[in-house]
């Protein structure tokens, strides 16, 4: 038979991995539509962060004068190095020994063990994509991506200004919070500020329930639907729609298991994120040292490929002791475009005294 070694290549695993990819209906998180993935050589991005208020009227010339030069809009450019994270996994002693035990007349045995391994292995590549994430979602709801581990540590401050990290009037979890009221004042602000009102709500289930409960929604549904809509979901989306313009709500409520093995909510239960339509910026995927130094070496035993729009997925054979290693790496970071364009509310009601 086969060396089991001659099956677990780091081009088999990517086809493996696209194709429970292709299998799932949506994309995983929210992040991959809020943060559409960008590719770039090297460790470092750059990108424009600036106010818009609206277009900017042609000045009035007389003939044959010299051009007047506009002043442009105040912005400046952000440049961020991008960290780099890998980690790697193992073919462990028994399912090795399983392999070379099971004879060619049993390939469906081979098959099922392999899949165990690429099965494994895909978690891999499924927790860089959770690391992309949890960046993008600490960006979302704190306007800082702060992580470390391993003796590493980065913090990237993204710069958003005061009025865009907001706490409401008074706790979404009383009935009688003026929620419609804090929504659109924040809209307000942010029109005067950037000339582009945010028409869409991202937050936990949890958060959505306070709406559910609202006194003020509740009475307007029941008198605007002559006491036949009750305040289910579906009548609170289009209420905000009518009475703040609000054109989508994003109720997510994934979880990641942390560094120390603790699971936590991307977005956590006190905030309410409200942004505008289109992107709020890209998510980077830089260059790794196994793309740029070993994908399509012949001079080494690495075999290399590419997943999600540039993570690495890298594989080779040890001797001593005899073991195939599968290592994945990426070097990612989102930029932020239009996050000078949404506001974070802090849904808890101002501090009591």
């Amino acid at each position: 038979m086969a060396n089991f070694i001659d099956y677990i290549t780091a081009k088999a695993q990517a086809l493996y991995y696209n194709e429970l990819l292709a299998a799932k209906s949506e994309k995983p998180f929210l992040g991959d539509e809020l943060f559409p993935t960008r590719r770039k050589q090297g460790l470092k991005i750059d990108w424009i962060k600036g106010l818009k208020k609206g277009a900017q009227v042609l000045p009035l010339s007389a003939f044959d004068a010299k051009v007047l030069k506009l002043s442009r809009y105040g912005f400046t450019t952000v440049s961020q190095e991008m960290p780099f994270f890998k980690a790697s996994l193992d073919i462990d002693e028994e399912l090795r020994q399983k392999l070379l035990m099971i004879g060619e007349s049993q390939t469906q045995y081979i098959q099922d063990i392999i899949r165990k391994i690429f099965d494994d292995n895909s978690r891999l590549i499924e927790a860089a994509a959770v690391t992309r994430e949890r960046m993008r979602m600490q960006l979302l709801t704190t306007g800082i991506i702060a992580i470390a581990s391993n003796g590493q540590a980065y913090k990237y401050d993204y710069g958003m200004e005061d009025y865009q990290k907001v706490t409401a009037t008074k706790a979404w979890s009383d009935t009688t919070a003026d929620i419609i009221g804090d929504i659109i004042s924040y809209q307000d602000t942010m029109v005067e500020k950037t000339g582009v009102k945010p028409t869409r709500l991202v937050m936990r289930t949890k958060v959505f329930r306070n709406l559910m409960k609202n006194d003020y929604i509740k009475n307007s549904l029941y008198v605007f639907g002559q006491g036949k809509v009750n305040a289910n979901e579906n009548a609170i989306k289009t209420f905000l729609g009518e009475q703040a313009g609000i054109t989508s709500i994003a109720l997510y409520d994934k979880v990641y298991v942390d560094e120390d093995g603790v699971t936590q909510f991307f977005i956590p239960d006190d905030v309410a994120i409200l942004i505008p339509e289109g992107d709020l910026g890209y998510t980077w995927l830089g260059t790794t040292p196994e793309e740029a130094d070993l994908l399509g070496n012949a001079s080494t035993k690495a075999q290399v490929a590419i997943v999600d729009s540039g993570v690495a997925l890298t594989t080779w054979t040890e001797e001593d002791p005899v073991r195939v290693v599968t290592k994945v790496s990426e070097i990612a970071l989102p930029s932020g475009e239009n996050m000078d364009k949404v506001v974070i509310i802090d849904v808890t009601g101002p501090a009591s005294a």
